[in-house]
């Protein structure tokens, strides 16, 4: 099997980063995107100014806003927001060509991973997840990168590898899809509890050690959903763990900022047009784990904080006087 065009759904910053990756070389590379305007802009003046401003993009980026058209790629990289993926694919005409699923995130309303919604509503697509430290902007201007394609078919996962890796994009692959999409998933709550740290000014020794702890609880929760130590200890897990967990250039870090320097959650929610998937992945998260008694204090807390219950000063009372356990817990 030979994969040549590809198609993007999704015309965020990362949908477009990610159409940037596809199209080197000239290789024509089709962008499905919502919005009427993403779609005109970049078929004209070859740029996303809504989501990547300021990137000039590759003139064999093609985008659309047609489903049917999708039908005449080789395989699709599904990058819909995670709460909107199922909807999104059955409204295209699904394939018997392969997915890449490279959203990040617990669907709300099952609790069930993205490739398990991905293969009840395309069963007979094979699944693949590309997850990592990757923000769209550095991807699309070709700065290096390093990212984890998780695929249980080798053969297939070699094809997907040959076909998107570049010198600087790094492609890893790895059989362990879950725990692929379970660092891509805890990792965007974690960077909202680090983002609160940045706005409440407590340091970085304190934000060094939610990024530990969490990595903790990260761990704890993808062993109990099937995945493996070294996935989430490597890029698509502590990988992307510090990456988001340390800029404001991550949205899930920008809102825990905003939220500790004092701003409710729900109106900073209401009030953005980019998706902060932590948000939306956190209260189920939290479900989950205490369904199976998964200790997630840091998961807990941020729920709590979104959920506007409780106050951030007193919230870190109860936090700190937690008695402390061994390390290895």
């Amino acid at each position: 099997m030979t994969i040549g065009k590809l198609a993007v759904i999704g015309g965020g910053a990362w949908g477009t980063a990610l159409a940037q990756v596809a199209a080197a070389g000239d290789r024509e590379t089709l962008l499905w995107a919502l919005e009427d305007d993403v779609v005109t802009a970049i078929n004209r003046i070859h740029e996303n100014p809504v989501y990547l401003k300021g990137i000039k993009l590759n003139p064999a980026v093609r985008a659309t806003a047609d489903f049917s058209e999708l039908a005449s790629a080789d395989a699709w990289l599904v990058v819909s927001p995670a709460q909107h993926m199922r909807a999104v694919l059955k409204r295209a005409p699904c394939p018997n060509m392969p997915l890449i699923l490279c959203s990040k995130g617990i669907e709300e309303s099952s609790g069930k991973l993205l490739h398990e919604v991905a293969a009840e509503v395309c069963p007979t697509s094979p699944i693949a997840v590309l997850s990592g430290p990757t923000f769209a902007h550095e991807v699309a201007s070709g700065l290096p990168t390093a990212v984890t394609l998780a695929c249980r078919d080798s053969t297939l996962g070699q094809q997907l590898r040959q076909r998107i890796a570049r010198p600087n994009f790094r492609t890893y692959l790895s059989d362990d899809v879950a725990g692929a999409e379970v660092g891509g998933a805890v990792k965007n709550v974690l960077a909202i509890a680090c983002g609160v740290v940045e706005g409440r000014g407590l340091g970085q020794n304190a934000r060094a050690a939610v990024i530990a702890r969490g990595f903790a609880e990260m761990t704890r929760f993808g062993m109990a959903m099937g995945a493996r130590r070294e996935t989430l200890a490597g890029l698509s897990g502590l990988g992307d763990l510090v990456l988001t967990c340390s800029s404001t250039a991550s949205r899930n870090f920008s809102l825990g900022k905003a939220i500790g320097e004092g701003r409710s959650a729900a109106e900073l929610m209401s009030d953005r047009r980019t998706v902060a998937e932590g948000a939306h992945t956190a209260p189920i998260l939290h479900r989950i784990a205490v369904d199976r008694d998964i200790d997630m204090p840091i998961v807990e807390a941020v729920v709590t904080l979104l959920s506007g219950r409780v106050g951030i000063d007193e919230l870190l009372d109860a936090m700190l006087s937690r008695p402390p356990g061994d390390e290895e817990d």
